[in-house]
Protein backbone atom coordinates (compact mmCIF):
# COMPACT_ATOMS: atom_id res chain seq x y z
CA UNK A 1 0.00 0.00 0.00
CA UNK A 2 1.25 3.39 -1.06
CA UNK A 3 0.31 6.49 0.70
CA UNK A 4 0.57 10.31 -0.07
CA UNK A 5 0.28 11.94 3.07
CA UNK A 6 0.24 16.17 2.27
CA UNK A 7 0.95 18.81 4.10
CA UNK A 8 -1.02 21.81 5.41
CA UNK A 9 -2.94 23.11 2.11
CA UNK A 10 -2.84 27.06 2.20
CA UNK A 11 -6.04 28.66 0.44
CA UNK A 12 -6.58 28.98 -3.38
CA UNK A 13 -2.84 28.94 -4.45
CA UNK A 14 -2.37 25.27 -2.49
CA UNK A 15 -5.70 24.01 -4.04
CA UNK A 16 -4.89 25.00 -7.67
CA UNK A 17 -1.06 23.28 -7.30
CA UNK A 18 -2.71 20.40 -6.18
CA UNK A 19 -5.28 20.17 -9.01
CA UNK A 20 -1.86 20.35 -11.28
CA UNK A 21 -0.13 18.67 -9.47
CA UNK A 22 -1.31 15.61 -7.90
CA UNK A 23 -3.24 13.67 -11.07
CA UNK A 24 0.22 12.96 -12.79
CA UNK A 25 2.04 12.23 -9.40
CA UNK A 26 -0.38 9.77 -8.66
CA UNK A 27 -0.01 7.84 -11.57
CA UNK A 28 3.43 8.04 -11.93
CA UNK A 29 4.29 6.93 -8.35
CA UNK A 30 1.61 4.32 -8.51
CA UNK A 31 -0.07 6.00 -5.30
CA UNK A 32 -3.11 4.05 -3.30
CA UNK A 33 -4.24 6.59 -0.89
CA UNK A 34 -4.11 9.74 -0.64
CA UNK A 35 -4.19 11.98 2.73
CA UNK A 36 -4.13 15.82 2.72
CA UNK A 37 -4.73 18.31 5.78
CA UNK A 38 -7.11 20.21 4.69
CA UNK A 39 -7.70 23.40 7.40
CA UNK A 40 -6.72 25.86 6.12
CA UNK A 41 -8.37 25.51 2.78
CA UNK A 42 -10.70 28.46 2.46
CA UNK A 43 -8.48 31.67 2.68
CA UNK A 44 -5.89 29.96 4.91
CA UNK A 45 -8.11 29.66 7.70
CA UNK A 46 -10.63 26.69 8.04
CA UNK A 47 -12.70 25.20 5.71
CA UNK A 48 -15.58 25.10 3.20
CA UNK A 49 -18.17 23.04 1.28
CA UNK A 50 -16.71 24.21 -1.59
CA UNK A 51 -13.10 24.15 -0.77
CA UNK A 52 -13.21 20.72 0.42
CA UNK A 53 -15.13 19.70 -2.64
CA UNK A 54 -12.59 21.08 -4.86
CA UNK A 55 -10.03 19.38 -2.37
CA UNK A 56 -11.70 16.25 -3.33
CA UNK A 57 -11.70 17.33 -6.74
CA UNK A 58 -7.70 16.80 -7.28
CA UNK A 59 -7.48 13.08 -6.06
CA UNK A 60 -7.56 13.30 -2.42
CA UNK A 61 -9.13 10.83 -0.48
CA UNK A 62 -9.26 11.72 2.86
CA UNK A 63 -9.38 15.34 4.58
CA UNK A 64 -7.28 15.31 8.53
CA UNK A 65 -7.57 19.02 10.10
CA UNK A 66 -7.08 20.73 13.30
CA UNK A 67 -7.17 23.57 15.59
CA UNK A 68 -9.04 25.62 12.37
CA UNK A 69 -11.63 23.41 12.08
CA UNK A 70 -14.27 25.09 13.71
CA UNK A 71 -13.38 28.72 11.79
CA UNK A 72 -16.29 28.11 9.73
CA UNK A 73 -19.78 26.92 11.24
CA UNK A 74 -21.11 25.82 7.43
CA UNK A 75 -18.50 22.88 7.68
CA UNK A 76 -20.06 21.21 11.26
CA UNK A 77 -23.07 19.30 9.55
CA UNK A 78 -20.14 17.00 6.65
CA UNK A 79 -18.19 16.32 10.25
CA UNK A 80 -21.37 14.51 11.32
CA UNK A 81 -22.11 12.80 8.61
CA UNK A 82 -20.22 10.06 6.76
CA UNK A 83 -17.65 12.14 4.65
CA UNK A 84 -14.10 11.49 4.59
CA UNK A 85 -13.34 14.85 6.57
CA UNK A 86 -12.37 14.35 10.26
CA UNK A 87 -11.44 16.25 13.23
CA UNK A 88 -8.72 15.87 15.92
CA UNK A 89 -10.40 12.59 17.80
CA UNK A 90 -8.86 13.97 21.42
CA UNK A 91 -11.49 17.09 21.08
CA UNK A 92 -13.84 16.42 24.02
CA UNK A 93 -16.59 13.77 23.13
CA UNK A 94 -19.04 16.55 22.55
CA UNK A 95 -17.92 18.17 19.70
CA UNK A 96 -18.81 17.13 16.48
CA UNK A 97 -17.51 15.10 13.96
CA UNK A 98 -15.04 12.13 14.15
CA UNK A 99 -11.26 11.43 14.81
CA UNK A 100 -10.85 9.01 12.09
CA UNK A 101 -11.73 7.31 8.70
CA UNK A 102 -11.24 3.79 7.45
CA UNK A 103 -10.74 3.74 3.57
CA UNK A 104 -9.64 0.81 1.62
CA UNK A 105 -8.20 -1.01 4.78
CA UNK A 106 -6.44 2.45 6.16
CA UNK A 107 -7.59 3.87 9.39
CA UNK A 108 -6.60 7.64 8.73
CA UNK A 109 -6.71 8.95 12.66
CA UNK A 110 -5.98 12.49 13.69
CA UNK A 111 -4.34 13.84 16.66
CA UNK A 112 -4.13 17.28 17.88
CA UNK A 113 -0.91 18.03 20.48
CA UNK A 114 -1.35 20.10 23.80
CA UNK A 115 2.33 21.32 24.25
CA UNK A 116 1.80 25.50 23.38
CA UNK A 117 -2.13 24.62 22.16
CA UNK A 118 -4.82 24.23 24.04
CA UNK A 119 -6.00 21.59 27.26
CA UNK A 120 -7.37 18.49 24.72
CA UNK A 121 -7.99 15.07 25.70
CA UNK A 122 -4.53 13.45 26.09
CA UNK A 123 -3.42 12.02 22.69
CA UNK A 124 -1.37 9.43 23.56
CA UNK A 125 -4.06 8.18 25.84
CA UNK A 126 -6.64 8.89 23.04
CA UNK A 127 -5.08 6.53 20.89
CA UNK A 128 -4.35 3.50 23.22
CA UNK A 129 -8.11 3.81 23.68
CA UNK A 130 -8.84 3.42 20.04
CA UNK A 131 -5.99 0.59 19.31
CA UNK A 132 -7.76 -1.21 21.46
CA UNK A 133 -10.44 -1.48 19.78
CA UNK A 134 -10.09 -1.20 15.95
CA UNK A 135 -12.91 -0.89 13.26
CA UNK A 136 -13.16 -4.15 11.53
CA UNK A 137 -11.15 -4.05 8.35
CA UNK A 138 -8.24 -2.39 9.71
CA UNK A 139 -5.00 -3.59 7.91
CA UNK A 140 -3.20 -0.14 8.60
CA UNK A 141 -3.30 2.84 10.64
CA UNK A 142 -1.96 6.48 10.31
CA UNK A 143 -2.11 9.13 12.50
CA UNK A 144 -1.63 12.77 11.23
CA UNK A 145 -1.00 14.80 14.75
CA UNK A 146 -1.54 18.00 14.56
CA UNK A 147 1.16 19.78 16.97
CA UNK A 148 3.37 22.44 18.01
CA UNK A 149 6.52 20.92 19.65
CA UNK A 150 8.94 18.83 17.88
CA UNK A 151 9.41 16.60 21.16
CA UNK A 152 5.32 16.39 21.58
CA UNK A 153 5.61 14.92 18.14
CA UNK A 154 9.03 12.46 18.43
CA UNK A 155 7.47 11.04 22.16
CA UNK A 156 3.95 10.40 20.52
CA UNK A 157 6.18 8.83 17.14
CA UNK A 158 8.07 6.34 19.92
CA UNK A 159 5.22 5.72 21.97
CA UNK A 160 3.20 4.09 19.33
CA UNK A 161 6.20 2.85 17.41
CA UNK A 162 5.34 -0.32 16.41
CA UNK A 163 1.50 -0.30 16.75
CA UNK A 164 0.86 1.76 13.35
CA UNK A 165 2.17 2.36 10.53
CA UNK A 166 3.06 6.11 10.32
CA UNK A 167 2.98 8.90 12.71
CA UNK A 168 3.05 12.45 10.81
CA UNK A 169 3.15 15.86 12.21
CA UNK A 170 1.46 18.70 10.35
CA UNK A 171 0.61 22.15 11.82
CA UNK A 172 4.14 24.40 11.51
CA UNK A 173 3.79 24.51 7.60
CA UNK A 174 7.68 23.77 7.61
CA UNK A 175 8.55 20.50 6.51
CA UNK A 176 11.54 18.49 8.67
CA UNK A 177 14.56 16.91 7.56
CA UNK A 178 14.06 13.60 9.97
CA UNK A 179 11.79 11.73 8.58
CA UNK A 180 12.61 7.82 9.20
CA UNK A 181 11.10 4.44 9.69
CA UNK A 182 11.50 3.65 13.47
CA UNK A 183 12.93 0.36 15.07
CA UNK A 184 9.44 -1.09 15.21
CA UNK A 185 8.45 -0.60 11.77
CA UNK A 186 6.33 2.85 12.23
CA UNK A 187 7.13 6.00 9.87
CA UNK A 188 7.77 8.89 11.12
CA UNK A 189 8.43 12.95 9.89
CA UNK A 190 7.73 15.57 12.80
CA UNK A 191 6.26 18.00 10.17
CA UNK A 192 5.28 17.48 6.46
CA UNK A 193 5.32 20.89 5.68
CA UNK A 194 2.63 22.97 3.64
CA UNK A 195 1.35 23.33 0.17
CA UNK A 196 1.32 26.89 -0.02
CA UNK A 197 3.33 30.29 -1.26
CA UNK A 198 7.19 29.55 -1.15
CA UNK A 199 7.48 33.34 -0.70
CA UNK A 200 5.44 34.05 2.59
CA UNK A 201 5.51 33.17 6.20
CA UNK A 202 3.89 30.05 6.81
CA UNK A 203 1.76 30.73 3.93
CA UNK A 204 0.93 33.87 4.77
CA UNK A 205 1.50 37.09 3.44
CA UNK A 206 5.10 38.48 4.85
CA UNK A 207 4.16 41.87 5.64
CA UNK A 208 1.30 41.85 7.56
CA UNK A 209 2.61 38.73 9.77
CA UNK A 210 6.31 40.82 10.46
CA UNK A 211 3.76 44.28 11.56
CA UNK A 212 1.98 41.75 13.78
CA UNK A 213 5.66 40.86 15.38
CA UNK A 214 6.88 44.33 15.43
CA UNK A 215 3.68 45.80 17.21
CA UNK A 216 1.93 42.87 19.07
CA UNK A 217 -1.35 44.57 17.49
CA UNK A 218 -3.67 41.84 15.82
CA UNK A 219 -4.06 42.28 11.98
CA UNK A 220 -5.79 40.64 9.42
CA UNK A 221 -3.42 38.12 7.67
CA UNK A 222 -3.79 37.25 4.19
CA UNK A 223 -2.80 34.11 2.02
CA UNK A 224 0.88 34.87 0.29
CA UNK A 225 1.29 34.62 -3.99
CA UNK A 226 4.05 33.49 -6.13
CA UNK A 227 5.09 30.10 -6.69
CA UNK A 228 3.79 27.40 -4.74
CA UNK A 229 5.90 24.53 -2.82
CA UNK A 230 4.21 21.02 -2.23
CA UNK A 231 5.47 19.12 0.58
CA UNK A 232 4.29 15.57 1.31
CA UNK A 233 5.32 12.27 2.28
CA UNK A 234 5.79 8.76 0.51
CA UNK A 235 4.58 5.63 2.89
CA UNK A 236 4.94 2.44 1.80
CA UNK A 237 3.16 -0.34 3.80
CA UNK A 238 3.56 -4.00 3.81
CA UNK A 239 0.01 -5.02 3.28
CA UNK A 240 0.47 -8.17 5.52
CA UNK A 241 1.90 -6.59 8.53
CA UNK A 242 0.50 -3.04 8.52
CA UNK A 243 4.25 -1.86 9.27
CA UNK A 244 6.03 0.61 7.07
CA UNK A 245 8.75 -0.13 4.88
CA UNK A 246 9.19 3.11 3.91
CA UNK A 247 8.76 7.18 3.96
CA UNK A 248 10.46 9.29 1.24
CA UNK A 249 9.86 13.17 1.26
CA UNK A 250 8.87 14.73 -2.35
CA UNK A 251 8.52 17.97 -2.76
CA UNK A 252 8.72 20.68 -5.29
CA UNK A 253 7.69 24.01 -6.43
CA UNK A 254 4.52 25.29 -9.23
CA UNK A 255 4.94 28.56 -10.79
Amino acid sequence: MRILCIGDVIGKPGRQALAALLPDLRQERAIDIVVANGENLAAGLGITISTLNELYATGVDVVTSGNHIWHHREILDWLEDDHPLIRPLNYPPAAPGRGYHLFRGLLVVNLIGRTFMAGYDCPFRTMDGLLAHLPEGTRAVIVDFHAEATSEKVALGRYLDGRVAAVLGTHTHVGTIDSRVLPGGTAYVSDIGMVGPRDSIIGDEPHAVIQRFLTQIPGRLSVGKGPVEFNAMLVTVDDDTGRALSIERLQSVVD
